[in-house]
């Protein structure tokens, strides 16, 4: 073949190969980005969960750490809803990645914002949703999504309020496409949650909640939680977000071989309000992104990754 007699033809190819495996791998690496989003199944990397049944995934472990325990008076954080309480709420993320190998031209791998207003029902050991109209900016996804509407999700979630599993059941009808999306958009949610500390707390307080995000990469979530106002039932809460891979390698989908960590930054900041009487939040908004850089040895390509995300709750 022609390339392979070129003197460059070696990496010429492995760089296309690569932009092939990535495009194609992309929504699983990007929950591990994210947050996500932190948004594949990952025992291929390609196909979007919940086709056809419900589909429950396991959200690892959330281990919080009492830093300061804040002013007098001190409580125990609990949900405190009964079964069967209900809530109106708005789910909007927005996830965007620009990426670059060597000098080619940077390409925009984003994917639409969605809007997801849904109804939230308390059960006995979680959350059930059902979705209303969802929306997107994105004409040809919107038109996607019209057949998702009446699908169901849920959270199962432990007794400090960190989300144990997610469960998804879009409808029937729903596209690949729109099925892909409510993925990635509810990772996203489930890694921006919040989990309480399991002793008494007062304004002021500040606990860290660590927690793997997988995905293409490991990685190691801190997310530190300060308890700036207390009113009755009501708790806004400041966020600061960062992740560190746990490894110095990724392995790319699909069996593609492995990238070396150059360089990793992921971090970011967030207010949430939270009523202990309701499943869901009520308002925030989270905004997590940063950089990185991997570089192939076997061709010695580098890629680059710009990535910024925003999960925002109204009700």
């Amino acid at each position: 073949m022609t390339v392979l007699s070129s003197p460059h033809g070696p990496r010429v190819a492995r760089s296309g190969v690569l932009l092939m495996v990535l495009a194609l791998g992309l929504s699983a690496f990007g929950v591990g980005c994210s947050d996500g989003t932190e948004g594949r199944n990952e025992s291929d990397g390609t196909e979007p969960l919940g086709i056809g049944k419900e589909v429950t995934v396991p959200i690892s472990a959330a281990v919080t750490t009492v830093v300061s325990p804040g002013s007098e008076p001190r409580a125990l954080l609990r949900p405190s809803y009964q079964a069967g309480t209900a809530q109106q709420v708005t789910l909007h993320t927005d996830y965007r990645i620009a990426q670059q190998i060597n000098d080619q031209p940077p390409r925009d791998f984003s994917t639409p914002a969605l809007t997801i207003p849904m109804t939230a029902r308390a059960g006995s050991d979680g959350v059930d949703l059902t979705l209303g109209t969802i929306t997107s900016p994105d004409p040809s996804l919107a038109k996607a999504l019209t057949a998702a509407d009446g699908s169901h999700a849920g959270f199962d979630m432990s007794e400090l309020g960190a989300i144990t599993a997610l469960r998804l059941e879009p409808s029937p009808d729903t596209s690949n496409a729109a099925r892909a999306a409510l993925e990635q958009a509810f990772y996203q949610a489930v890694y921006r949650s919040i989990a309480f500390p399991d002793q008494p707390v007062g304004e002021g307080a500040v606990w860290t909640v660590r927690q793997e995000v997988t995905g293409g990469v490991a990685l190691d979530q801190v997310t530190t939680a300060t308890l700036t106002k207390r009113d009755g039932d009501r708790l806004t809460i400041e966020l600061e977000v960062t992740q560190q891979p746990q490894t110095s390698v990724w392995a790319m989908p699909n069996n593609a071989g492995t990238l070396d960590i150059q360089d990793y930054v992921m971090q970011g900041t967030g207010t949430i309000t939270v009523d202990l009487g309701l499943p869901l939040p009520v308002s925030g908004c989270i905004t997590v992104g940063g950089h990185q850089a991997y570089r192939d040895a076997r061709s010695a390509s580098m890629l680059q990754q710009t990535i910024n995300t925003q999960v925002t709750w109204t009700e």
